[in-house]
């Protein structure tokens, strides 16, 4: 596709040449993520900014897709050494710089220190090349997720006025800030109806959010339900193909001049993706080593508490077989969660059990469990019994009678209908005849 040169646009921004990254992601599949990553990219790219997107969702990884490209390198290859950082990249519509992610990325995340310079310098040195980088995360809470949201300069939201999908964002900043994240989220309202319906929808959550949370967001922008987008999608051509002037083409540009906006009102970026993957493989290899407490400085909590998790899920999976043994780690790991029970160990139960692969659950097995769940159910929250609705008539209406008193015989009704005048309403009609009849 033949792209006239963009026009490279004179703010702070293209002053400084600070690369600018941000993490478009999403409590839950389905609420266009990808999608609006895509578009913004390329209208960032076609507003004559260098922009490069990294697709990181390890579960479906379609951008590549989405663009009708189907690589036959992603950054699983550069991390095996098989190719260069500059060999898997995608340039598609305006100019777009597109890294097929896939495996790869949590592949570089696991790392050893040492093997992990080679890649991570080569990210490095791409990154200092453009001027927006965006990763497309995958969604829900995996920590792969957690990762490129904290490396990330601005976390961008996409949510949409589906209640799951506030329910599950909701969770997603829940777990963020828990994990000690400080920056102020940005929200993008995919999929609304119009632009009262996304300002609605972003009030309600951002209340939630500063009630439960103390945390306060940020309204970014809204994008419209279309049939243009949804078939663009399944054209693989971004609506962002389309000229300027298309309405699905044009909110994107307007999205991405509130981003241009918004991010050069942020402090200027202290670390870059690559750097904080560096440190995190280095905290990992550290974990791993499992070095003993005089030989090195004290380990934290948290370390000595993922240490004791690696040892313990090599321990039950070597012992799979063994139900007392499993019983006995298990029981007295919920008894010591079950301690001072609070909101943080209901959250904790919930996850876990939504963890859990039901399918392989025999039927009676999973009809006991169903049974136990319900019983205690009833002892934590019993509901009280609504009263009990009167039974319903279900006798037999009786046929409805014509009333010849009234309308005369029925063949006179249906000529006097026939002969009605157009400017006459039937209930009109219908009084006259009544009054005849009387």
């Amino acid at each position: 596709m033949d792209v006239p040169k963009p026009v490279q646009p004179q703010n702070a921004l293209q002053k400084s040449r600070q690369t600018r990254t941000l993490a478009i992601t999403g409590g839950k599949g389905g609420v266009g993520k990808t999608t609006v990553a895509l578009n913004l990219a390329i209208a960032l790219s076609e507003q004559g900014w260098k922009v490069l997107l990294l697709d990181a969702d390890t579960d479906l990884a379609n951008v590549s897709i989405m663009v009708g490209a189907y690589p036959r390198q992603t950054l699983a290859d550069v991390v095996a050494g098989r190719c260069a950082m500059q060999d898997v990249i995608i340039t598609t519509h305006g100019g777009l710089d597109v890294i097929p992610g896939a495996s790869g990325v949590q592949a570089c995340m696991d790392l050893t220190e040492q093997g992990s310079l080679k890649v991570l310098r080569s990210l490095h040195d791409l990154e200092s090349r453009y001027d927006f980088v965006l990763v497309d995360t995958a969604s829900g809470l995996q920590a792969i997720t957690l990762h490129m949201i904290a490396a990330s300069e601005l976390a961008c939201l996409v949510v949409t006025p589906d209640p799951s999908s506030l329910t599950d964002a909701f969770s997603l900043l829940k777990v963020l800030k828990r994990r000690g994240y400080r920056r102020t989220p940005a929200v993008i309202v995919n999929m609304a109806q119009g632009a009262s319906q996304a300002r609605s929808v972003y009030q309600r959550f951002n209340a939630a959010c500063q009630r439960h949370l103390q945390l306060s967001l940020h309204y970014l922008g809204a994008l419209w339900r279309d049939e243009t987008l949804r078939q663009s999608v399944l054209d693989q051509v971004p609506v962002t193909a389309l000229p300027e002037s298309d309405p699905s083409c044009h909110q994107f540009h307007s999205l991405a001049e509130m981003l241009n906006v918004h991010v050069g009102g942020l402090p200027p970026q202290k670390a870059s993706i690559a750097a904080y993957w560096h440190r995190a493989s280095r905290r990992s290899s550290a974990s791993a080593a499992g070095e003993p407490s005089g030989s090195g400085p004290v380990k934290s909590s948290g370390q000595q508490c993922h240490e004791l998790i690696t040892k313990l899920e090599q321990v039950i999976t070597s012992a799979r077989g063994d139900a007392m043994l499993c019983y006995e780690a298990f029981g007295r790991l919920f008894a010591l969660l079950g301690s001072t029970p609070d909101a943080d160990t209901v959250e904790i139960v919930q996850t876990g059990l939504a963890a859990m692969n039901w399918d392989g659950l025999e039927d009676h097995d999973r009809a006991k469990l169903a049974r136990h769940l319900r019983h205690l159910a009833d002892e934590l929250s019993p509901i009280p019994l609504e009263p009990v609705a009167p039974p319903l008539d279900l006798k037999p209406l009786k046929e409805p009678m014509y009333d010849r008193i009234s309308f005369g015989e029925q063949d006179q009704l249906v000529r006097a209908l026939r002969e009605k005048p157009a400017d006459v309403r039937l209930e009109d009609l219908l009084t006259a005849l009544a009054g005849k009849g009387r």
